[in-house]
């Protein structure tokens, strides 16, 4: 008999249940090792048993998400495991976000050790590096081998009650959390020595890292907008009725352009929004809430402003990592240059 016990959750992806289509599954327990609990049973050998698999699907965590993590709270609880391990996510948003909250869970409610791993861009990373012990892995499923170890390592140290190192050491995402610790040298001799590496062109390691945020150099204002073309980008999540491209309502991988040519205002009978992150019931009543067709349209008519582009560029914010937003920007921005766009109106919720 294993001396260690393990509760594993995986979405309906991972589970082999399906992709999108399947994303409202309930959750759903099983007394088997699957999808990559197969790597993490074989990298942690006979004395750990992955005793159940609870698997559910990405929209139904993130749409129900007090009933979600009850019933999978009470799944693990019947199996008292040693270590509950969900994931790892890679840069699956809303997979990431349901494997932080339930991890969370798990260690506030049961007092079990948790541990997950995801992507630094993965907005659970942000969300849930300060509670739960993440593992840093790439941004996709092709990277698991990498972080099997990694993975192992921080399940056995947890399940013997060792002592967890630091995120450098054991290979999980900075934390934010300082702890004092006696070094061989003092302050200003390491100080120096980094000085030093630094003048000479040399690596070295600081004592305090710094965050690291994005410059973008604001663009001339506009000189004359009653001859400017204006252009609406959205992340408020406005679709044709249907969601003809399937843009996701968390978590967006991609955007779409729809036509706004020849309307006054925006229709309900027309436009919806799939965003799942605020109350859409007003914005469903009336898209021109968040694409503002009605009022750009009588400042054209004033001549407040030369011309508006014949369509905007949709996609939601919610949960979609800052690697997607910055290529979709990227490629409507592109676009709208070659329209002769003098000026963008970003629309949020």
């Amino acid at each position: 008999m294993a001396a260690y016990k393990i509760v594993h959750y995986i979405n309906q992806f991972f589970g082999g249940i399906g992709g999108e289509e399947m994303a409202d599954y309930k959750p759903e327990v099983r007394e088997e090792v699957i999808g990559p609990g197969l790597a993490l049973k074989a990298g942690l050998g006979g004395d750990f048993e992955i005793a159940a698999t609870v698997i559910c699907g990405d929209n139904y965590f993130g749409e129900n998400l007090d009933k979600a993590t009850d019933t999978i709270i009470e799944m693990v609880k019947k199996y008292q495991p040693d270590v509950f391990v969900a994931g790892p996510a890679f840069n699956a948003g809303r997979y990431g976000v349901a494997c932080g909250t339930i991890c969370k869970a798990v260690e506030e409610r049961l007092g079990i050790p948790v541990l997950s791993g995801m992507y630094e861009e993965n907005p659970g990373a942000d969300m849930f590096k300060q509670d739960v012990i993440l593992v840093k892995t790439g941004n996709s499923a092709a990277t698991m081998r990498k972080a099997v170890p990694k993975l192992v390592g921080l399940i056995k140290k947890m399940a013997a009650g060792e002592e967890i190192l630091g995120p450098s050491i054991e290979g999980y995402l900075e934390r934010g959390i300082r702890v004092n610790y006696f070094a061989e040298e003092r302050g200003s001799e390491r100080g120096i020595r980094m000085l030093v590496k630094k003048i000479k062109g040399e690596e070295f390691e600081t004592d305090l890292p710094m965050p690291k945020f994005d410059r973008v150099s604001p663009a001339k204002a506009v000189e004359d907008m009653k001859a400017a073309r204006i252009a609406v980008v959205t992340s408020g999540g406005i679709v044709p009725l249907g969601n003809p491209d399937h843009i996701e309502s968390s978590n967006a991988t991609k955007f779409g352009e729809y036509t706004i040519e020849g309307m006054d205002a925006m229709s309900r009978e027309d436009y919806m929004t799939i965003h799942g992150g605020y109350d859409r019931q007003f914005v469903l009543e009336n898209p021109n809430l968040v694409i503002p067709l009605d009022v750009l349209r009588e400042k054209e008519k004033n001549g407040e402003i030369g011309s508006l582009l014949p369509y905007f560029a949709s996609t939601t914010g919610t949960g979609t990592a800052t690697n997607s937003a910055a290529r979709f920007g990227d490629e409507i921005g592109k676009k709208f240059i070659e329209e002769g766009v003098d000026a963008v109106i970003l629309t949020s919720t």
